[in-house]
């Protein structure tokens, strides 16, 4: 299992249009093939400057691979992301087994 996690800070002069636009192709992205629990947060914490993040899970690397170069998540990461997110921070995660 891998937990594929997005924290981003957006735009500072992004308009509501513009963020209503942004968000309804991020939660597209949950119709990918493969994509599990698949969820966009809000940052509540004054301890860092993100405003929001985005988490799903994947049951293999190949589904995750899958998913990162698929025409509609490639289209995403081109027309919304580049143009909407300021900043960011991703983390990818597998469980620890000691």
């Amino acid at each position: 299992m891998i937990r594929h996690s997005v924290i981003f800070k957006l735009k500072s002069n992004i308009e509501e249009d513009q963020k209503k636009a942004f968000f309804d192709a991020v939660d597209a992205l949950a119709a990918i093939s493969g994509v599990q629990n698949f969820e966009v947060l809000k940052q509540v914490s004054p301890k860092n400057h993100y405003e929001y993040g985005i988490s799903m899970e994947f049951d293999t690397t190949e589904l995750y691979d899958y998913y990162s170069n698929h025409p509609d998540h490639v289209y995403f990461v081109q027309h919304f992301w580049l143009n909407t997110v300021e900043d960011f921070l991703e983390i990818d995660y597998v469980p620890l087994i000691l």
